[in-house]
C-alpha cells in the first residue's frame, strides 16, 4: 500500500569543495576502503559496499488554542549500510518469481553514528555494521546459488546497474537562527482564530524545521556530501458536524526556510477563511455515493496523478513479480490524452517562485539527478529508475530515493504534468455541465482541496485507488449556486480513469507531501492543472462521530451555527 500526505534545503556552496575537507565524509571513505580491502580477501568477497549517512538537525513547536504544548530540538545521525556479494549480474538481492520477500531492504543494516567527529568511535560503529551486513549477504547469496527456483524463474537482467562514479560535495549549510518567543507567539496568533468558537474542538498549529547533510560514499568511488531541508507551518482544526461527525480541515507552508514562509498576516488571512469554511461544512449535507462527470482542481488532480500515475512508473515495481505491472508493456502506447506531458525533474528547485520539496541533486543511490520525459503528447516513454535494471531501461536516471534506514528503490521527486491545450476553468466548467446533460446527471462534482490519498499496486490487492478530499462542491446544471458536500471519497481503478481524462485547465499549482512507500518516507512536489474527468466514481467516507461534552466550555461562550 502506497500512501501521500498532506503535512506535510538550504543548499549552499561550492560543489568543488574537496571531500579531505570533511571530517565525516574522509572517515567514511577510510574504512570503507579498508573494509572492502579486508574482505576481498575471502572466500566469497563482496563486489559493492556503501554507507549512506544522514546527519540531521529537527526542531519543532506545536500550539493549540493558544498555549504552547510541545518543543523538541534534536540531532542525529543516521547509517545505513548496504553489502553486495556475487556480483552485478547475480548478487545476494536477487529477485525470481515465487519469492515473496523485500530483497533490498532485507539486506541493509542501520545504526546510529556518534554526533562527534571522532574518527575511531565512527570507525567501530561502520566496522561493526559492516561486519553484520556482509554475513548477512554471504549467507543470502550462497542460498540463492542453490535454489533451483532461479533456474527456472529468471528474469535474466542484472541485479545492479554499473553506473559512472561522481564526486559532489557543498559546503555544509548554516543553521538558519530561529527566535523561539517570535515563532511560537505567530502560532499562537493562528490558533486564535478559532479559539472563540465553541464549536471547534480541536486546533493544532506547528513549525517544523528540517535541516539535512546527506552523505553518500561507495566503494566505485562515489563521494557525495550535500544539503536539504525544509520549514513548514501545518494546522489542523476540526468542527463537528450537526449530524455528529467530526470534520477535520488541514492546511500547510512550506518553504527552504523559515523566513521565506508567508508573510503572518497572509497566513491569518487564509486561517479566517479556514474558520469559515468549517462553519459552512457544519451545515453542509453528506453526500450519496456518485458515478458521473468531475472537475478536480490543481491540488486535487496533483494527489490523483501522484497516486494513481506516479506509483506506476517507479521501475522498482514493474520489474517485482509480485506487482500489477500497470505500464509494463504500454511503452509507446497512449496512456493519457495526446497534448499531455509528465515530466520527473529532481533537479527543478522552484516553480513560480514555490520551493518544490521533492528536489535534490544526487539520489540515494549516488547517481546524479536527471529529467525524465515520462510521457510525450500521450505516449508513454519512459520509467523512473533506481539501480535496478529492467528490459530496456537498464540504467538509473537518479530516482533511487529512501528514508534514512531504508534502502532506496525507484521513487517520485517532482512531478510535472502539463497540457498544451490547457482551458480557462470557465470552459471545464461548460465541459462539466455539458457532459451531465448528457449522462443525465442533475449536478457534477468539483473536487477543490485534498488532504492525501492510497493506492495499490499489487497482484494481491484489487488495483484501486482512494483520494481524500476535504472540500469537495456540487455543480448543478440548471444554474442554481454550487453547494458544498461532505463525506465524499474519490476512487477507482487507474487505467478506467485515465481513459477519462479529456481536459486540462491553463493554470498550474503546487502541492507539497510526504509519500510513503517501500522505502519509507520521502518529500515530493506535483505540479499540475486542474483536469476534467467524464466519470468518477465516489463513495461515503466512513463516519467518526464524537458525542457533544455534557457540560459547556468552562472558557468560552456558546456558539449558535
Amino acid at each position: 500500500m502506497l500512501f501521500f500526505v498532506f503535512f506535510s534545503l538550504i543548499s549552499y556552496g561550492n560543489p568543488q569543495l574537496r571531500a579531505a575537507d570533511d571530517q565525516l565524509l574522509m572517515v567514511l571513505s577510510e574504512e570503507i576502503n579498508r573494509e572492502m580491502d579486508a574482505l576481498s580477501k575471502l572466500e566469497t568477497p563482496p563486489y559493492y559496499i556503501d554507507y549512506r549517512v544522514d546527519d540531521i538537525r529537527a526542531r519543532a513547536y506545536k500550539v493549540s488554542f493558544g498555549s504552547l504544548v510541545a518543543e523538541n530540538e534534536s540531532r542525529s545521525r543516521g547509517l545505513t549500510a548496504v553489502v553486495r556479494v556475487g556480483g552485478y549480474d547475480f548478487d545476494n538481492t536477487h529477485d525470481f518469481k515465487g519469492n515473496y520477500a523485500m530483497p533490498e531492504q532485507m539486506e541493509v543494516y542501520s545504526a546510529i553514528l556518534p554526533l562527534e567527529d571522532n574518527p575511531d568511535a565512527i570507525k567501530q560503529v561502520l566496522w561493526r555494521i559492516t561486519d553484520k551486513a556482509y554475513k548477512n549477504a554471504a549467507g543470502t547469496y550462497s542460498s540463492l546459488k542453490n535454489n533451483e527456483d532461479i533456474t527456472r524463474n529468471d528474469t535474466g537482467l542484472p541485479d545492479f546497474s554499473k553506473e559512472e562514479p561522481s564526486v559532489y560535495v557543498e559546503e555544509p549549510a548554516i543553521q538558519e537562527a530561529i527566535d523561539k518567543e517570535y515563532w511560537t507567539d505567530r502560532l499562537k496568533d493562528y490558533t486564535a482564530v478559532f479559539s472563540d468558537d465553541s464549536l471547534i474542538f480541536h486546533c493544532e498549529a506547528g513549525l517544523n524545521i528540517l535541516q539535512a547533510r546527506k552523505y553518500f560514499v561507495s566503494t566505485e568511488g562515489t563521494r557525495i556530501a550535500q544539503n536539504t531541508g525544509y520549514a513548514q507551518v501545518q494546522f489542523m482544526v476540526a468542527i463537528q458536524h450537526k449530524e455528529g461527525t467530526v470534520l477535520p480541515l488541514r492546511k500547510s507552508y512550506t518553504a527552504r526556510t523559515a523566513s521565506e514562509l508567508p508573510a503572518h498576516d497572509v497566513i491569518l488571512k487564509e486561517l479566517k477563511a479556514i474558520h469559515g469554511k468549517l462553519t459552512e461544512m457544519r451545515q453542509a449535507p453528506l453526500a450519496e455515493p456518485y458515478a458521473g462527470p468531475a472537475i478536480l482542481s490543481p491540488a486535487a488532480a496533483g494527489v490523483f496523478f501522484h497516486e494513481i500515475f506516479g506509483h506506476r512508473i517507479e521501475g522498482h515495481r514493474l520489474q517485482s513479480f509480485d506487482d500489477g505491472q500497470t505500464f509494463k508493456e504500454k511503452v509507446g502506447d497512449a496512456v493519457l490524452p495526446k497534448h499531455f506531458q509528465v515530466i520527473s525533474d529532481p533537479g527543478l528547485k522552484e516553480w513560480n517562485g514555490q520551493y518544490l520539496i521533492g528536489e535534490y541533486q544526487y539520489d540515494d543511490q549516488g547517481v546524479k539527478a536527471q529529467r525524465v520525459q515520462v510521457v510525450e503528447n500521450g505516449l508513454l516513454k519512459s520509467f523512473l529508475m533506481s539501480r535496478r535494471p529492467m528490459k530496456e531501461f537498464t540504467s538509473s536516471n537518479g530516482h533511487g530515493r529512501a528514508q534514512a534506514s531504508y534502502a532506496p528503490v525507484s521513487r517520485q521527486s517532482n512531478l510535472l504534468i502539463e497540457s498544451s491545450r490547457g482551458l480557462e476553468d470557465e470552459d471545464l466548467r461548460k465541459m462539466l455541465i455539458k457532459a451531465c446533460k448528457k449522462q443525465g446527471r442533475e449536478y457534477g462534482y468539483y473536487f477543490k482541496e485534498v488532504v492525501g490519498g492510497l493506492t495499490f499496486t499489487d497482484r494481491y490487492n484489487a488495483n484501486v485507488f482512494n483520494i481524500n478530499p476535504t472540500e469537495v462542491y456540487r455543480i448543478y446544471v440548471d444554474g442554481r449556486p454550487d453547494e458544498l458536500v461532505i463525506g465524499v471519497e474519490l476512487i477507482g481503478t487507474p487505467l478506467t480513469m485515465f481513459s477519462n481524462i479529456l481536459a486540462a485547465g491553463k493554470k498550474q499549482d503546487v502541492f507539497t507531501g510526504f509519500c510513503g512507500a517501500e522505502s519509507g518516507h520521502i518529500p515530493v512536489s506535483t505540479i499540475a492543472p486542474a483536469i476534467f474527468v467524464e466519470k468518477i466514481e465516489t463513495q461515503k467516507t466512513p463516519e467518526y462521530e464524537s458525542k457533544s461534552p455534557l457540560l459547556p466550555n468552562p472558557t468560552k461562550k456558546k456558539t449558535e451555527k
